[in-house]
């Protein structure tokens, strides 16, 4: 694989997606995953624990809930993270152990600090919409690279999409760099509904609450 795809996920739009028992979703955008950008040299047999974790706990829960499920002591979503991406990422010394893993994707959340950076282009939850380049671009601007964005597609009689993830993209040395999504690149599901990456003339919504 060649970079790494940092995901951070919008928990207002991911409760919006599915059936699940979300109770009163975080209002900052939190942590989906670590993701290569394709599943190689991966070692399915490396299992998750958590308590190589348990040190980074209180941040994970903080930082990297299971949106959708919130009970507090679950650690499924963590463990489909790591043995579906983590074990593949470790083939960098820096990623080597779930520790790292985990300990690294945190850093790199405070590094990146999507919330502050959005609020400072004065992009915050609303009810009213935005254009996707607004936001595409002031990202652009204050990271220097191009993110991917990935939208829910609107809803039949609706116009809007609903912003609901947005990856910034690192090389194996840890560099930013452009997410330049590949032509047929999959999307993401979550249960039934799906995000695709977002139309750039489309309305968009950042939802402050679930509809």
């Amino acid at each position: 694989w060649k970079k790494l795809y940092f995901a951070h996920h919008w928990p207002v739009t991911v409760c919006k997606m599915n059936a699940n028992d979300c109770h009163d979703p975080p209002k900052y955008w939190t942590i989906h995953g670590l993701w290569p950008d394709k599943a190689e040299d991966c070692n399915r047999t490396w299992h998750f624990n958590v308590t190589e974790i348990k040190d980074l706990m209180s941040d994970m829960r903080h930082y990297w809930p299971d949106v959708l499920h919130s009970s507090l002591n679950r650690t499924q979503f963590w463990k489909h993270e790591w043995e579906k991406h983590g074990t593949c990422a470790a083939i960098l010394e820096v990623l080597n152990s779930q520790k790292k893993y985990f300990g690294k994707a945190l850093e790199l959340y405070q590094h990146i600090d999507l919330n502050g950076c959005l609020l400072k282009a004065g992009i915050k939850p609303s009810s009213s919409y935005y254009k996707m380049t607004a936001i595409k671009e002031a990202l652009t601007r204050f990271y220097g690279v191009i993110p991917k964005i990935q939208c829910l597609p609107p809803e039949e009689g609706e116009e809007a999409q609903t912003i609901g993830q947005i990856e910034i993209c690192f090389t194996k040395q840890l560099q930013l760099v452009n997410c330049t999504a590949l032509e047929g690149e999959s999307n993401l599901k979550l249960g039934t509904s799906e995000l695709s990456v977002c139309n750039d003339t489309l309305p968009t919504y950042y939802p402050s609450e679930v509809q």
